[in-house]
């Protein structure tokens, strides 16, 4: 699979559909536009797959985890072992993420992308490893420009392969300690917001941490000067293997015609690369929720997308896509199991 082909085959969402799918949902019992952003989601997704009365989609959950060199200095409250602990939590069905797609029935699929830790031959776990964890961004570019292309093209081929599956909606998800460090440097770089507005203090930093990080991340773009107009450039110099896959993973859905439901600030410094490297894949996301994680705003701003809900979630992992998804197949049911006025017998507004 090559990357360029699947930026090309990329395309707008089928604006004839939409109109057709609003005319419908106008037609319901109901006064026109009172579910508001559930309509909203349901001209979107209909545009998207291109079907005027879709099924209700089955979704799916990718659960990227890779380690970062840069836990090296002291940028996390928690030490790099949690990546590849959390791994078996996931597993063993245990984590947040497990919890909420249980309650939304959606499924969580774990992909080994880069953990610093051999798991071998272990039920569940989708082996993908490129790296054990990602160089120290503050001494060296993180990873080279071939492994960035390899993680982008491991995200594209687990979203055709869900299609292929039959799943009709693909949520991101990440686990990786040190991975909002590399993805403020991220969204700095790709939006040329000031480093400070955009890094937060992650797993629970004090303000001398939160500062030491701010620090590690200035010295890291002032040394190795990514590129923002190249946004392989960006992910090789100071992403993250999880982050690099989760982009792939929104441009194989665009590119197969499935929306993708984004989590929080981590997802968001996905889909900056994701459309920086095609603009189009813009519209077929959804963003789940705003994170509390400074710098979330100015990624949903810079996207233009406005999230479904406000929860002060920010644990990642993918728990705000899982919610995230249960909206859209709510969406999905008002469109295709709500009855219009003259199917119900119910008189439509007066003239």
């Amino acid at each position: 699979m090559n990357l360029s082909d699947v930026l090309e085959q990329i395309r707008e969402p089928d604006r004839a559909v939409a109109a057709e799918t609003q005319r419908r949902l106008d037609r319901l019992t109901k006064p026109q536009g009172s579910l508001g952003r559930l309509e909203e989601l349901a001209v979107q997704y209909c545009a998207i797959t291109r079907e005027c009365k879709p099924a209700v989609p089955r979704g799916t959950v990718f659960t990227f985890a890779a380690d970062h060199g840069v836990v090296d200095e002291g940028v996390s409250a928690y030490p790099r072992d949690v990546t590849a602990q959390m791994v078996l939590n996931f597993l063993r069905g245990g984590a947040g993420v497990n919890v909420l797609g249980r309650h939304s029935n959606v499924e969580i699929r774990v992909v080994d992308i880069g953990v610093a830790h051999d798991f071998g031959a272990i039920a569940g776990l989708i082996h993908r490893k490129l790296m054990m964890g990602t160089r120290n961004m503050l001494h060296a570019p993180v990873m080279d420009r071939p492994t960035a292309q390899q993680a982008l093209l491991v995200g594209i081929e687990l979203a055709a392969d869900a299609v292929r599956q039959g799943i009709g909606l693909i949520g991101t998800g990440e686990m990786g300690i040190g991975n909002t460090t590399a993805s403020a440097a991220i969204v700095a770089v790709m939006t040329g917001a000031a480093v400070d507005s955009v890094t937060g203090r992650g797993t629970g930093l004090d303000e001398q941490g939160r500062a030491r990080k701010i620090a590690v991340i200035e010295q890291a773009l002032a040394s190795h000067r990514p590129n923002p107009h190249d946004a392989v450039d960006v992910l090789s110099k100071v992403g993250g293997l999880e982050i690099a896959a989760m982009a792939g993973l929104i441009l194989g859905g665009a590119a197969a015609e499935v929306p993708v439901v984004l989590d929080g600030f981590i997802a968001g410094a996905a889909a900056l690369i994701a459309v920086g490297l095609q603009p189009r894949c813009r519209e077929y996301m959804i963003a789940s929720h705003r994170s509390v994680e400074k710098g979330h705003g100015v990624v949903l701003d810079s996207l233009r997308l406005k999230p479904l809900f406000d929860l002060d979630l920010r644990l990642g992992e993918g728990t705000g896509a899982c919610l995230g998804m249960g909206l859209v197949q709510a969406a999905i049911k008002v469109l295709t199991e709500m009855a219009t006025f003259d199917e119900a017998g119910v008189s439509d507004r007066s003239t």
